[in-house]
């Protein structure tokens, strides 16, 4: 391989800044593409199916590309998910991933560009059948009318279409006075109602609703059948249980659904809210069976029957599973007077509190030096006291006595139940209670700590009886607690927290809590934490390109430290201290230098204070920023001799000015083996956003490569980008016969070409590398038709399934004739079409090449044909035609009477003016000559988007 190095044979410059473009094709599954009257695409596609969307972008510097996506509006509000990928791919597309996707492609230079387009994801459900039957007096006549509705509803998209048969006949409302069919207003879903009026014997049969959507995607009909008798009857249930039922944990529960009525017999299911059955939960036949319930098991079991025959019977059973903890106590003076302790002569009362479900079947005892407390004048019990929480129980003493003073016992059970009891005691002497006292030891306002460390927050009850636990929350309303909590308690007051970080920095309040103690007015203190971390340093990498022997300045900005105070700035090239005086640590930390080829690298700023160190690192360097690729050639392949091409590969130099003078490429061509070569500028420096050209001569046909680039300057050399460059082809029709475009279906687009979705079934491309090794032996080429392994054509497989007959068509890009006149005193012009084919086989159907011509409707015929065996090699064949109007060539593949038919075609080319004469093996079919006035190929693009 060699390249060319004349800088005006290969090397060209020009201006280019181009902001981004963006443009959505489509492959997959689709079943139909078309446009809406807001020029918006529409993307039909059956639901489970695949979903492909392409972003073709334009733009340099190439635009980074974005999917984003809404629900079914123009809104332009994007979801927070997105896909930075320039191919959206969705297995097994569901209905709720319809709607609008839009592609965002930016490269940073104008506007970004923003393309849509709508997908529509078509389904369709099988239909439910429901019945619904009244019987009503009619008032005036002597007998009772019984109708019948018979309910269908699905959901589908698009609207579905309903037909009603009475057994195997269709049922029509015209031909039939006693049916009435009509849609009912206000339900969801789409829905038919057959009426049948005033039951009569030939009304007792078998019913069907049958749904279509008119094969659209090929989703085919559904339906639903329900027989129809005079003992149709809507279901009835009742339970084995009542509406609630409360069990200990460890208990087996049955709940039974029985059904009572119904026919035909209903089914019974059971589900449960909030969330499913419990895993362990088991269903046979209607009843449900629970083994050794939880807590978590709790909740509201549904019973529901059904038999499509009036509403659905529904029961619903509310599990409760006893629990109970937290026993908590609380000691309040004699509120009437404002009392804090505990005074003779004056009221006292004890509450009790135990967290339970079901709260309200909780049952309080209260003992007094363990003996039962009864209701007296001086001891009042209130099952449930309504001045404290709801489930809260209450001992009044009133008017203490020194009788009074004793221990007080608060037990608290479910009766009957296995749940142990939970029990409190309570000592009331003049010595054992006293009010809180609360404290903050000494230097523990002010808990200094390094970030990502642990600290410990204390706050203590120095003195009173009982000592209540300590609540800790943060003095800002709208901060929570590190746990996501509002509110922490401690039983010992120290509030420990862990991998403390600087959102946790500030003030947090520790006070008593009101209960396991005297419910009085709350003790509380503050506490602050403070948070330290090393300086925030700005920037933290930068990447600082220079030409040699200028001066470079480093400036490393401290935005933010705690503590404040600096302690310490260095700077380091390449790991090794730079030794310069002490710098001011209240300024910004400056480094200046000239740049030599010598003192290119990595510098380092480090800061510290006295919770660490942080660091600013430059890349500070002469080398010249990298090229960047043009990926937007206008047909960057040109066909040269020999089966090989030449490919235009172009680029930008990002910044060309910020380093030393760029004189120079190198360039590395890879395939199997590797070629670098250095394209010389001869003294022309690279501008910003100037284009740069560089022919790349005799590449393979149809191989790909490697390319790598990389700028020179007078010192170094860029780092090199690669990209991947390939040989691709579009079938088009050109200007002059001696300029022959050809089509070897080399490129995985087919020049356009597309699968006609009408045919049995598709062509192949294939390539010798990529045949069935267990094809059949005796049909078919070995290479394409220049002889080479690697080049690839098309080709029909006649083996099974095919049968014969089966016919697959292949069509080309859509050529709309409208620029190009014909000869003169005619207002047609001819083209010549050519081709290669290859019919190899004892099997051999039929090739046949058809013009296919759009008008109000496209009309095909036949223009060239060929039957039978033709032999083991290629065969050229060309004909002229004379289209009236737009126009495409279809190739028609009829398979033969066995799997020895396989046929083949290859270099397909359409030029205007009639075909040259040639000495070859040439077209023995028909030809067909039709006039027409003028011509262009408007629909290539779009065609080769198709087969993407």
């Amino acid at each position: 391989m060699a390249t060319c190095l004349s800088l005006h044979a290969c090397v060209s410059m020009r201006s280019l800044t181009a902001p981004a473009n963006a443009q959505i094709v489509h492959s997959g599954a689709a079943c139909n593409v078309k446009d809406d009257n807001i020029s918006e695409r529409i993307y039909t596609i059956k639901e489970g199916d695949t979903l492909v969307l392409q972003c073709i972008v334009k733009g340099h510097p190439r635009p980074q590309v974005r999917w984003t996506k809404t629900a079914g509006s123009a809104s332009d509000k994007f979801q927070e998910t997105s896909i930075y990928n320039e191919t959206l791919r969705i297995e097994g597309i569901q209905r709720v991933q319809g709607g609008r996707y839009y592609c965002k492609a930016d490269n940073g230079v104008g506007v970004a560009a923003i393309k849509s387009i709508r997908v529509d994801v078509q389904y369709l459900d099988t239909p439910v059948l429901t019945v619904h039957q009244t019987i009503s007096d009619v008032r005036g006549s002597y007998y009772q009318e019984k109708t019948v509705f018979l309910r269908c509803t699905v959901n589908s998209n698009p609207p579905a279409r309903f037909i009603w048969k009475r057994g195997n006949i269709l049922i029509e409302q015209s031909k039939d006075n006693g049916v009435d069919i009509y849609e009912p207003l206000y339900t969801q879903g789409e829905t038919k109602v057959l009426k049948l009026k005033n039951l009569r014997p030939k009304d007792f049969a078998d019913y069907t609703c049958q749904v279509s959507v008119r094969n659209v995607c090929n989703i085919e009909d559904k339906s639903a059948t329900f027989r129809l008798t005079n003992a149709t009857t809507p279901p009835m249930i009742r339970l084995s249980v009542n509406d609630t039922v409360v069990v200990d944990p460890g208990q087996d529960v049955l709940l039974t659904c029985e059904v009572t009525a119904g026919f035909p017999l209903p089914s019974v299911t059971w589900s449960r809210y909030p969330g499913p059955l419990p895993l362990s939960a088991q269903v046979r036949g209607p009843t449900l069976i629970l083994r050794a319930v939880t807590p978590a098991d709790a909740g509201f079991y549904n019973c529901t029957a059904v038999n499509n025959v009036g509403n659905p019977a529904r029961k619903n059973v509310n599990l409760v599973v006893r629990t109970m903890s937290n026993l908590t106590f609380q000691i309040t003076p004699d509120s009437n007077k404002d009392s804090e302790t505990i005074q003779m002569g004056r009221d006292l009362k004890l509450s009790c509190h135990v967290d339970a479900t079901p709260q309200d079947k909780v049952n309080y005892t209260w003992y007094k030096n363990g003996g039962p407390v009864f209701n007296s004048d001086s001891l009042i019990l209130l099952r449930s006291d309504p001045d404290m929480a709801p489930g809260t129980s209450s001992l009044e003493i009133v008017d203490m006595k020194f009788r009074d003073l004793a221990t007080y016992s608060c037990v608290a059970n479910f009766p009957g139940s296995r749940v142990p009891e939970l029990r409190v005691d309570v000592n009331i002497s003049q010595n054992s209670v006293s009010p809180p006292v609360l404290s903050v030891p000494s230097g523990g306002q002010l808990v200094s700590v390094r970030e990502g460390g642990n600290a410990e927050l204390v706050c203590l009850v120095v003195d009173g009886k009982p000592r209540p636990p300590i609540l800790w929350s943060r003095t800002e309303k709208d901060l929570l607690m590190p746990g996501g909590k509002t509110m922490v308690e401690t039983p010992d007051g120290r509030l420990r927290l862990k991998n403390v970080s600087r959102d946790m920095m500030g003030l947090y309040r520790c006070q008593t809590a009101p209960y396991n103690g005297l419910n009085i007015k709350r003790r509380e203190a503050q506490v602050q934490l403070n948070v330290q971390y090393a300086p925030i340093l700005d920037p933290v990498f930068q990447d600082v390109r220079s030409r040699n022997y200028q001066m470079v300045t480093l400036r490393c900005t401290v935005l933010r430290s705690n503590p404040p105070r600096l302690i310490d700035i260095r700077w380091f090239r390449n790991g090794d201290l730079i030794r310069m005086p002490m710098p001011d640590l209240k300024e910004t930390p400056e480094l200046k230098f000239k740049l030599e080829p010598t003192n290119n690298g990595s510098y380092e700023c480090r800061v510290s204070n006295s919770a660490g160190i942080s660091t600013c690192t430059f890349n500070v360097s002469a080398q010249p920023y990298n090229a960047e690729f043009y990926f937007d050639t206008p047909n960057p392949v040109r066909i040269l001799k020999g089966n090989n091409y030449s490919y235009n590969l172009q680029w930008t130099q990002k910044d060309p000015e910020a380093t030393d003078r760029i004189i120079g490429y190198w360039i590395i061509v890879r395939k199997q083996s590797l070629l670098s070569k250095q394209i010389d500028l001869k003294g022309k420096e690279p501008e910003k956003g100037v284009l740069i050209s560089h022919t790349i001569s005799d590449l393979r046909i149809p191989l790909s490569y490697e390319i790598r680039l990389a700028p020179i300057t007078t010192y170094s050399s860029g780092d090199y980008i690669s990209r991947i460059i390939q040989y691709s082809e579009r079938l088009k029709t050109i200007n002059s016969v001696n300029q022959n475009h050809v089509c070897g279906f080399e490129d995985e687009r087919i020049c356009g070409f597309s699968q006609d979705r009408s045919d049995v079934f598709d062509w192949t491309r294939q390539n010798h590398l990529t045949q069935n090794p267990k094809r059949s032996p005796n049909t078919g080429p070995e290479t394409d038709r220049s002889g080479t392994k690697e080049g690839y054509y098309m080709y029909i497989e006649a083996s099974r399934p095919r049968v014969q007959g089966d016919k697959a068509r292949l069509l080309s890009p859509l050529f709309n004739v409208t620029s190009v006149r014909g000869p003169k005193g005619s207002g047609r012009v001819p083209y010549c079409v050519s081709f290669y084919y290859h019919m190899k086989g004892k099997h051999i159907g039929t090739l046949n090449v058809l013009l296919r011509v759009r008008s109000i409707a496209s009309v095909d015929s036949v223009v060239w044909t060929k039957f039978g065996n033709q032999g083991p090699d290629w065969k050229k064949a060309y004909f002229d035609i004379s289209p009236s109007g737009p126009f495409q060539i279809v190739f028609e593949g009829i398979r033969g009477q066995s799997f020895e038919g396989d046929i083949a075609i290859d270099d397909v080319s359409i030029t205007i003016g009639k075909c040259k004469q040639e000495n070859t093996v040439a077209s023995a079919g028909k030809t067909g000559k039709i006039d027409f006035s003028m011509w262009r190929d408007v629909n290539t693009q779009r065609n080769t988007k198709k087969q993407m």
